[in-house]
C-alpha cells in the first residue's frame, strides 16, 4: 500500500520539534487517504536511527527508512535530496512531507527537482483526496497572507509551516501499552562525487549559555529600542530570572548588537514561547512572522503608534530603560519572598 512519507530532520540525533509538528499534520492527511504513514531518516549513525524512530512510534508512524551512505554522515543537500528521490521511486508513496525549515524547504525542493514534480511549501491546512488535486491553506507573504491553493502532480510533495500545528502523539496508536520497536529498514542510495559538491565539511559549535531560542517558555526580544550592545544586558538579566533566552529585532543584528543566532524573524528563527518580551521593537511584519506563535506577547515601548501594539496581549507604554529595570527589582522581590 502507497504511504505518506515525512521526511524527519534531526541535529546528529537530536530530534527537531518542527518535523513533529509535521508528521502531526502528515498523520491526519494518511488517515483521510487510509494509508500508513511512513517516516525518512538521513544522516545518522545506525544506533541514532534506531533511536530516532522509536522516538517516532507514538506519533503514528507506522515504519521508518534508515537512508544510509558513507557521504550522508552529514547534510549535503543534493546527496540527500537524491537518497530521497530514489526512495520515492521504489516505494512510490503517495506524498512526501518535510518541516517548513530552511533545510526542510531546500531539501523538498531538490526532490521535487530531481522528480520533476511540484512542491508547495509553508502549508498550514491539508485537504487529502486520493484522486485529483489536493486543496491547500499555505502562508504567504512572510505570513501576512494565507493563501488557498490546490496542489497537483504524483507524488505530492510540501512543507509544513513551523508552528501551524501543534506536535501531538496519536490519540490512540495501535500498539498502547505495548512496547514495540518501530520497524526500520535500510535503504541505501547510488550516489557520485557530483553530488557532494555542497556538504557540510565541519562544525564549529557556537558558545552559547541557557535555554536555546527554540525552546524556550520565556523570550525577551530587543530591537532599535535597545540603543546599543550594553543595552542587552538588562534585558539577560530579565531572561535569566525568568528563565528564558534573549532574542533580537534585524537591526540589533545590524548594528552588530547580536549575533545572528540571536534574530527572530523571517530571516531569523521562529519561535513559540509562552510568553515573548517585545523591548524597543517596532513590530515590522518581518519579525512579527517569527513570533507568531507564540502564546502571548508583552510589547513595551514609548512610541504609542508602534505597530507591534495591534498585536500585542499586554502594551506598556513608555522608556525600556527605565521599565526592564523596574521589572527585574519587582521579579526579585516576588522571588526573595517565595524564598523567605
Amino acid at each position: 500500500m502507497s504511504a505518506v512519507l515525512g521526511l524527519v530532520e534531526h541535529d546528529q540525533g537530536k530530534l527537531n520539534e518542527a518535523s513533529l509538528e509535521m508528521l502531526t499534520l502528515a498523520r491526519g492527511v494518511a488517515q483521510a487517504l487510509n494509508a500508513p504513514l511512513e517516516a525518512v531518516i538521513i544522516g545518522a549513525e545506525e544506533a541514532q536511527a534506531r533511536a530516532l524512530a522509536d522516538a517516532l512510534r507514538p506519533y503514528g508512524v507506522a515504519k521508518a527508512y534508515w537512508v544510509r551512505h558513507e557521504a550522508l554522515r552529514d547534510y549535503a543537500p543534493l546527496a540527500w535530496a537524491k537518497g530521497v528521490a530514489q526512495l520515492v521511486q521504489q516505494r512510490q508513496p503517495k506524498a512526501v512531507l518535510a518541516a517548513g525549515t530552511d533545510r526542510g524547504h531546500e531539501l523538498i525542493a531538490h526532490v521535487g527537482a530531481q522528480l520533476g514534480v511540484v512542491a508547495a511549501t509553508n502549508c498550514v491546512e491539508v485537504r487529502a483526496q486520493a484522486n485529483g488535486p489536493w486543496a491547500l491553506t499555505r502562508l504567504r507573504w512572510g505570513g501576512s497572507l494565507l493563501e488557498d491553493a490546490e496542489l497537483k502532480g504524483e507524488p505530492k510533495l510540501l512543507t509544513v509551516a513551523p508552528h501551524a500545528v501543534a506536535a501531538e502523539p496519536a490519540p490512540s496508536p495501535a500498539t498502547e501499552g505495548v512496547e514495540l520497536e518501530l520497524e526500520l529498514e535500510a535503504f541505501t542510495p547510488e550516489l557520485s562525487d557530483s553530488d557532494l559538491v555542497v556538504r557540510v565539511v565541519e562544525r564549529v559549535q557556537a558558545e552559547r549559555k541557557g535555554v536555546p531560542l527554540t525552546e524556550a517558555k520565556v523570550v525577551v526580544g530587543g530591537g532599535r529600542g535597545v540603543g546599543s550592545a550594553e543595552g542587552f544586558k538588562m534585558l539577560e538579566e530579565l531572561a535569566a530570572l525568568l528563565g528564558g533566552a534573549v532574542g533580537c529585532s534585524r537591526v540589533a543584528t545590524n548594528n552588530g548588537w547580536r549575533p545572528h543566532t540571536d534574530q527572530i524573524g523571517q530571516t531569523g528563527v521562529q519561535i513559540a514561547p509562552d510568553l515573548y518580551i517585545a523591548c524597543g521593537i517596532s513590530g515590522a511584519i518581518q519579525h512579527m512572522v517569527g513570533v507568531k506563535g507564540a502564546k502571548r506577547i508583552l510589547a513595551i515601548n514609548k512610541d504609542p503608534e508602534a505597530p507591534i501594539f495591534q498585536r500585542a496581549d499586554y502594551g506598556v507604554i513608555g522608556d525600556l530603560h527605565e521599565i526592564v529595570p523596574k521589572l527585574i527589582e519587582e521579579i526579585k522581590k516576588i522571588k526573595a519572598g517565595q524564598a523567605g
